[in-house]
């Protein structure tokens, strides 16, 4: 850090189990992406490249040098490997992994219908081979799916293999654990909470507000994804208690 702080909240270090962040990367050239990881490498656990933006993503190779050289590893989003799962191109999606050197794996089941059963055979043949996310819930802010429900898929998928389970929010943080309006379905979290450890997920948060909830319920060290790369350094002043919206909230448990 820059100068000394007392009475700040502990944030673990990397490699770190919590307290794990997440970023988003929709776009980036090679050129914001090494500006990207000259400010905000030390802050950032994993970059997901979204949904299938790998597919059409100019010098990809160069670009995931960037974050390799940063030491921060990268994802191709879930929503690609539903794309290869729905053409029966499955053997084709792992070659994908070796060619692109990718230790990081997600699997999702937002865009498709897929027996569960199936998505947790899934995660088994990638936790093989690479260490694998699993994201829970629907991108259909019209299908609502009941917090017991939650909690058993997401018990199954940590049970097949997945590291983390991700809750689903997409970009926009407008489905799956948010209602339309952005807004936390609060008894949905603390019923998944009662059941699922809060390490072993990662909760899409893309809002500030939706950050801000999710701190102060669980503390600097909540896993927390979907934050887009210019919100990395505002985010880790919400964890330390440095912005307005958790400042009085730590001094207050120091």
């Amino acid at each position: 850090m820059n100068y000394n702080l007392s009475k700040l909240p502990e944030r673990t270090s990397k490699p770190r189990n919590s307290g794990y962040t997440m970023a988003m990367d929709k776009g980036l050239s090679v050129r914001e992406a090494e500006d990207f990881m000259s400010v905000s490498s030390n802050y950032v656990d994993v970059v997901k490249l979204g949904w299938a933006t790998s597919y059409v993503t100019p010098n990809l190779m160069e670009k995931l040098a960037v974050y390799k050289s940063a030491g921060v590893p990268v994802y191709f989003g879930g929503t690609l490997l539903e794309a290869f799962i729905v053409r029966n191109q499955f053997d084709e999606y792992l070659r994908v992994l070796d060619k692109y050197n990718l230790e990081f794996a997600e699997v999702s089941d937002g865009s498709i219908d897929l027996p569960h059963d199936q998505k947790c055979e899934y995660i088994q043949k990638l936790a093989s081979r690479a260490t694998v996310l699993s994201e829970v819930g629907s991108k259909d802010e019209q299908k609502i799916i009941p917090p017991y429900k939650w909690i058993q898929l997401m018990n199954k998928e940590l049970e097949a293999g997945a590291w983390k389970v991700i809750g689903e929010a997409r970009e926009g943080g407008n489905v799956g654990l948010f209602r339309s309006t952005g807004e936390v379905r609060e008894g949905l979290v603390d019923e998944i909470l009662t059941q699922i450890p809060f390490e072993k997920i990662i909760w899409e948060a893309p809002i500030k507000a939706q950050q801000v909830w999710f701190i102060k319920l669980l503390g600097a060290n909540v896993n927390l994804g979907n934050i887009a790369p210019n919100e990395i350094i505002p985010l880790e002043t919400i964890r330390l208690g440095l912005r307005g919206d958790t400042f009085n909230h730590f001094l207050s448990q120091l």
